[in-house]
């Protein structure tokens, strides 16, 4: 029973963070590992800095 709550406030903290755009520090370091194993992962802080800059930063292509 503890193992389910525990198993389902991870899933719903993961649906929290992709709502608002945040994904997955630990998905990001197994995708590199498997697929750009040649390749430096970046640290937490890097990477946070990375997705908030792709989703706030640069510049805004809208009409208004």
């Amino acid at each position: 029973m503890l193992k389910k709550i525990i198993q389902a406030g991870s899933y719903l903290g993961q649906s929290m963070r992709l709502m608002v755009g945040m994904p997955e520090y630990s998905v990001y370091v197994a995708h590199m590992k498997e697929a750009h194993p040649d390749k430096a992962i970046m640290s937490y802080q890097a990477f946070f800095r990375e997705r908030q800059e792709a989703r706030y930063g640069g510049k805004i292509s809208r009409c208004c």
